[in-house]
């Protein structure tokens, strides 16, 4: 399937200092318009058409095959993948340049299974909170008939990035 309009999306790690320099909805857009590479952990699920807005993101991916668990279903390890990343970035969304976030902790519901007949699904995070040093957002994945998945929510740790500091020896 060819949902990025024939560009190769490349995968890697973008450098902190670069991250640093960007406000997170910044640093998004570009990840997302393929001018920084998208996290490795994407190559599995091949997010599509993805928007970024502050404290919104949207993002679509299919689940298929490949996602199966060994009784016939998507595992659920795709929707928690989906849901972590969404909710991670609309934090991320609402940061100022020179900070980071991680995620504390998350919780899933899993309402409906997915196979690989589903079609197209979709992933919506939005942030609830951000704070000063804490951020708390929520995250739904629907079918194409706006039918519930699955739902999450989460609590991240905001800090300011380590750029610049010498690692000791």
């Amino acid at each position: 399937m060819d949902v990025d309009g024939g560009r190769q999306r490349q995968y890697g790690v973008t450098p902190v200092e670069v991250m640093a320099s960007m406000s997170g909805l910044d640093f998004i857009r570009a990840m997302f318009a393929g001018e920084l590479p998208a996290p490795p952990i994407m190559q599995t699920i091949e997010p599509f058409d993805e928007v970024a807005e502050l404290g919104l993101i949207v993002m679509y991916s299919q689940p298929g095959l490949r996602h199966y668990n060994p009784i016939g279903s998507v595992h659920g390890g795709y929707a928690a993948t989906l849901l972590d990343s969404a909710m991670g970035l609309a934090v991320q969304s609402m940061l100022k340049p020179g900070q980071g976030y991680t995620t504390l902790e998350f919780k899933i519901s899993f309402i409906r299974g997915m196979s690989q007949d589903s079609g197209v699904i979709r992933t919506e995070g939005r942030t609830l909170n951000v704070g000063r040093r804490a951020a708390t957002a929520e995250a739904r994945i629907t079918d194409r008939g706006g039918r519930l998945l699955a739902h999450a929510t989460t609590t991240c740790l905001v800090f300011d990035l380590p750029v610049g500091t010498a690692s000791a020896p």
